[in-house]
């Protein structure tokens, strides 16, 4: 599976893509605990003091909120899922 990376968590793991070993059947949250072991520079970004995902970052699976659509953590993937993780955007006219 691939991870997308985007603004400053992009920049903090110097890439905006990652490839994990997770694969359908496993769970969203396997394949997000891979993303950080790669890429542990990114957890005190992500990550509360409580390990929790910190509110303001933004998760996606197939352009959708997990935590809203599926099971947080505990959705299973299926083959060709899209998976990102961004902060949240701002901008726009005044």
């Amino acid at each position: 599976m691939e991870w997308r990376l985007f603004a400053n968590l992009a920049e903090t793991a110097g890439t905006k893509h990652v490839e994990v070993p997770a694969e359908p059947g496993d769970t969203f949250g396997a394949a997000f605990e891979q993303l950080l072991d790669a890429h542990p520079e990114l957890e005190d970004e992500v990550l509360d003091d409580e390990g929790e995902l910190r509110d303001h970052i933004r998760v996606l699976r197939n352009d959708a909120n997990p935590f809203v659509k599926d099971d947080g953590f505990e959705t299973v993937l299926e083959d060709g899922d899209e998976l990102a993780l961004f902060p949240p955007v701002s901008g726009g006219a005044d």
